[in-house]
């Protein structure tokens, strides 16, 4: 469902320009309002959420989905933690739909996908990584990188159950906000993915907005 929101970026108390390829993490309190704004359009958030409390309870796409009875998601889709928990709440979304479904990039899936040289290219796997890794204060550790959200993404399910990676249905400007249910923790990896159209072949920068209410 398509929302605009009436919150102004001027008013944010953070705002972080994340390059293409690049990460983001960062804390989100209870109450608080997200945004991640695709700048130049077509360009893939992959985006993972833990609990600042404990973040072995992470995001689940399989209570997300089951609970609300769709796989894809926009305003009023509520993530829900692999305890069931409401962590977010999609309170606006000037794109449409984001995917659930497709995973992050990775060096096995870029070589399964495309091709053995391709192994060694950068990935939304590696980012996160390199977060965690320069980042030990936030207690994420290796098995805590689950299954993510791609926002901005477009993976229609194919009427024999599969998935397919099409042109994005973002653009310039678009955005999608949530007010955070639990206080949590942010992890995105900007996608640096040059070899499906997720990212119309160009990676982009995206921007991290939070407001306190």
């Amino acid at each position: 469902m398509l929302i605009e929101s009436d919150r102004q970026p001027e008013q944010a108390s953070s705002r972080t320009i994340v390059a293409a390829g690049d990460y983001y993490l960062g804390s989100v309190q209870s109450g608080q309002t997200l945004r991640i704004l695709d700048i130049e359009g077509n360009q893939a958030a992959d985006t993972l959420f833990y609990s600042a409390q404990d973040p072995a309870e992470r995001y689940s796409v399989t209570d997300t989905i089951r609970e609300q009875g769709n796989v894809y998601l926009t305003t009023g889709s509520v993530l829900r933690s692999l305890r069931n928990t409401p962590m977010l709440e999609i309170v606006a979304d000037t794109c449409g739909r984001h995917d659930t479904l497709g995973g992050a990039c990775a060096s096995e899936s870029n070589t399964v996908r495309y091709d053995l040289e391709k192994r060694c290219m950068h990935s939304c796997r590696d980012s996160w990584m390199l977060a965690i890794t320069e980042h030990p204060e936030y207690g994420i550790g290796k098995r805590d990188i689950g299954h993510n959200i791609n926002f901005f993404m477009n993976v229609p399910v194919t009427e024999a159950g599969g998935l397919t990676f099409e042109d994005g249905i973002s653009a310039p400007g678009k955005y999608v906000e949530l007010t955070a249910l639990m206080d949590v923790f942010v992890l995105v990896s900007n996608c640096p993915q040059l070899n499906n159209p997720c990212n119309g072949f160009n990676p982009t920068p995206i921007e991290v907005l939070v407001w306190d209410n």
